[in-house]
């Protein structure tokens, strides 16, 4: 395991510190003792404590994980103790060599000498600290295992909840674009035998309106502006079957062009107001689109002059709650769809914050 220099620096720093607190604690070192002999005293324990971490240091974080694994408990502790007696020994012996290189210690009584005290007190010391430090070592090492296990979990929990939030979309999503579709085949099959010319203009205006629109994304959210080209595409076909029966305006602020919304939203709100307002109608029907973007609000309407209809009567599949549906999988909870629906006056009004219109 690689350390830093600061790290080892950091060593140092607390060996020498830990020697220090030990001769005033039990040196009888005190503030009259002459600094020279503090040091002088400080400095066997210190190389005595430096070289026996240094050696845990590098041995206990390679070796304690491997003996762990192995070895069940208690008998596993039972090989760290052994071995942290055998780095204390090992630390102690280099202490002892390096007091013989600096001429402290006679070499033929580098044996004699270490047997005694220092090797005494090296493995106390390091039996001691080395097993407090590596039963934190494993309480961390536990910690942090248990930690890395729970955010995969719930990385694992949102990917699930994402993949199925777009599952549900994609369901939804299924059943919008068919039912636009199918629609305006059946528009025109009612004006094959009537009005062939009629029904071929809705064919080629149904085909160009399917390549421009739905088969050229799949994203959930798209400009207003480009769901209001297949709105307006969408009824320039119903005009073909209705004639003048229906009128239609589209007003839109500039600034709410480019706001996203749901892939035919606005779209399966007209065609509501084409089946509800228009086609039951011999005089036909009027359906305003209106859009407008304010104080980081987004309001889209779209009115008709016909005679209402009963919003609590709509099954689960129906048009409006399939809308309702997709504002909540991509706008979110703060998206609303309003319908005020009386005879003479239907108003459906999507709401719903600009900065929250968020892509699954």
């Amino acid at each position: 395991m690689k350390r830093s220099v600061r790290f080892w620096a950091g060593i140092v720093a607390v060996c020498g510190a830990a020697s220090l607190l030990a001769q005033v604690a039990f040196g009888g070192a005190s503030w009259q003792t002459p600094w020279q002999r503090v040091i002088s005293q400080s400095f066997s324990s210190f190389l005595f404590s430096l070289c026996c971490s240094s050696l845990c240091i590098v041995a206990l974080p390679w070796l304690a994980p491997k003996i762990l694994r192995r070895f069940a408990a208690p008998f596993s502790w039972a090989v760290i103790t052994a071995l942290l007696a055998v780095l204390a020994a090992a630390g102690s012996l280099i202490a002892m060599l390096i007091f013989s290189l600096m001429g402290l210690v006679p070499a033929r009584a580098i044996l004699r000498v270490w047997m005694g005290e220092p090797l005494k007190i090296s493995v106390i010391s390091t039996l001691l600290f080395g097993m407090f430090f590596t039963v934190v070592g494993q309480l961390r090492a536990r910690l942090d295992a248990a930690k890395l296990a729970l955010r995969t979990k719930e990385r694992d929990e949102a990917e699930a909840r994402r993949l199925a939030a777009e599952a549900q979309l994609a369901s939804i999503e299924s059943r919008v674009q068919p039912h636009f579709l199918f629609n305006t085949l059946n528009s025109i099959a009612a004006l094959v035998h009537d009005d062939p010319a009629g029904a071929e203009r809705m064919t080629t205006q149904l085909a160009s309106l399917m390549r421009s629109s739905l088969d050229s994304t799949s994203r959930p959210l798209v400009p207003l502006e480009e769901e209001l080209r297949v709105v307006a595409a969408y009824l320039d076909i119903e005009r073909v079957r209705f004639g003048s029966r229906l009128h239609y305006t589209i007003d839109v602020e500039e600034d709410a062009r480019t706001v996203e919304v749901p892939r035919l939203a606005v779209q399966t709100i007209v065609e509501n107001s084409v089946k509800y307002a228009v086609s039951p109608r011999r005089e036909g029907g009027s359906i305003a689109v209106r859009a407008s973007a304010n104080n980081g609000r987004v309001e889209i309407t779209v009115e008709d002059d016909g005679p209402g209809f009963d919003p609590s009567t709509a099954s689960p599949g129906h048009g409006l709650a399939l809308v309702r549906e997709r504002l909540a999988m991509t706008l979110g909870s703060d998206a609303a769809l309003h319908i005020d629906s009386r005879p003479g006056l239907s108003r459906v009004t999507l709401r719903f914050p600009r900065a929250t219109a968020l892509e699954p």
